[in-house]
C-alpha cells in the first residue's frame, strides 16, 4: 500500500527540468522534447513559425570532463558548416555564476551527414543557429539553437531565457 501511495505522490509532482554535468535547466512548454539520442543530454523540438516549412531544434550535449573541445574549436567547427561564414567573437558572460560563452551564425547551412562523412553535405539556405557554451561543474555544456531563420528568431527569448534560468543541480 504505501509503494502505491509514494507512487501515486509522484504523478501529482510538476516535471523536473532536464539537467546535466552539474546544472539544470527548464525548457519552454511549447518546445517539445524528443526521444533520447546518442551524445545528447536532451533534444527539443520547435514548430516552425508562420513561412518556415520546417521546425528548429535546440540540442543539448555533453561528452563529458574534458571532451568535447574549447569554445573556439566549437566556434570554428560550427562556422565551418555555414557556407562563407566568418568566426564571430562570442560573447562571454556570467550566467548563474557559471562562465558562459555565446555565438550566433547565419547563412546556408551544409549539414554534415554524421552516419556518412563523406556524403555530399545538404545545403540549407536561410539556416540560423544560436549557440551557449556552459563551463558546468562538470566539463562544457553545448546549447545550440538551430533551423530556419525565422523560426529561430521567434524562439531566441525563450532559448535566452531558458539558459539565463540555469541552476546548479
Amino acid at each position: 500500500m504505501r509503494s502505491i501511495a509514494c507512487a501515486l505522490s509522484l504523478l501529482a509532482l510538476p516535471a523536473l527540468a532536464d539537467g546535466v554535468a552539474g546544472i539544470g535547466w527548464k525548457a519552454p512548454e511549447s518546445w517539445k522534447k524528443e526521444p533520447d539520442r546518442p551524445m545528447r543530454a536532451a533534444t527539443y523540438t520547435i514548430a516552425p513559425v508562420k513561412g518556415d516549412t520546417e521546425a528548429a531544434e535546440c540540442g543539448v550535449f555533453f561528452f563529458g570532463s574534458g571532451q568535447g573541445g574549447s569554445v573556439e574549436a566549437n566556434i570554428a567547427r560550427w562556422t565551418g558548416q555555414f557556407d562563407g561564414a566568418k568566426a564571430p567573437t562570442p560573447k562571454q558572460e556570467k550566467i548563474a555564476g557559471f562562465d558562459v560563452s555565446s555565438v550566433q551564425l547565419e547563412g546556408t547551412y551544409t549539414q554534415p551527414n554524421m552516419m556518412n562523412p563523406n556524403a555530399p553535405k545538404a545545403p540549407k539556405p536561410g539556416t540560423e543557429l544560436y549557440a551557449f557554451i556552459v563551463a558546468a561543474p562538470e566539463g562544457n555544456v553545448f546549447f545550440k539553437l538551430s533551423g530556419p531563420k525565422k523560426t529561430v528568431e521567434a524562439a531566441k527569448g525563450d532559448f535566452v531565457k531558458m539558459i539565463k534560468g540555469l541552476t546548479k543541480s
